[in-house]
């Protein structure tokens, strides 16, 4: 039988490895059923390890765990985002086009969302700027739409949150407060007037 500790390894790696909240049953069927009520414990174990104080920070911690959607999942500590913004800036990372920052808001605020769906909110063919987000891992392929020829859907992943400042999508601003964050990542200065985002909406229509 899995010891406890073990069990709790495995927990960790579970919600670490996770893009999206883990429901606690769920979590649990990795465990045989006579074994659950163990487990249950290794996984409270886990969580008061992991878990932030009424500030949202733990001290002694880089990352917490954040309650959401029904599940548990690690989630970088709010208070040390500016580092991290600043680590990957250091890092190299370049700049985003407008093209870029145009699909990447129709992604955040629109997901799951197809290629053909994007392209009718741009008003042009967006193939080379999702390969481009996908190898920054600023998106991700989240599935198929169940219609003809089954497109991709695609959905923002942890680095988006993390390139942003964000906790979750649930923190998401205005779509006219976000543009601004758009414009301030571009690599030359671009007026607002010249900022075209089709409107969108949060739903996922």
């Amino acid at each position: 039988m899995t010891d406890q500790a073990e069990m709790a390894a495995v927990f960790e790696a579970l919600l670490f490895a996770s893009p999206d909240p883990q429901p606690e049953a769920k979590l649990l069927e990795v465990f045989p059923e006579d074994s659950r009520e163990q487990a249950r414990k290794a996984l409270q174990a886990v969580l008061a390890r992991y878990r932030a104080d009424e500030s949202g920070a733990r001290p002694d911690r880089g990352v917490v765990v954040d309650r959401a959607g029904g599940g548990y999942r690690l989630v970088t500590r709010p208070d040390l985002h500016s580092y991290l913004r600043k680590y990957f800036d250091v890092a190299g990372r370049s700049k985003l086009s407008m093209a870029a920052l145009e699909t990447l808001a129709i992604v955040a605020y629109r997901q799951p969302v197809t290629s053909p769906e994007i392209q009718d909110l741009r008003g042009r063919n967006s193939a080379g700027v999702l390969k481009t987000l996908l190898e920054r891992r600023l998106i991700r392929i989240a599935g198929r739409k169940e219609v003809v020829g089954s497109p991709f859907l695609y959905a923002t992943t942890r680095d988006f949150l993390l390139h942003f400042g964000l906790r979750s999508l649930s923190e998401l601003p205005p779509l006219e407060e976000f543009e601004e964050t758009f414009l301030a990542a571009t690599e030359e200065e671009i007026p607002q007037s010249e900022l075209t985002l089709a409107p969108v909406d949060s739903g996922d229509g």
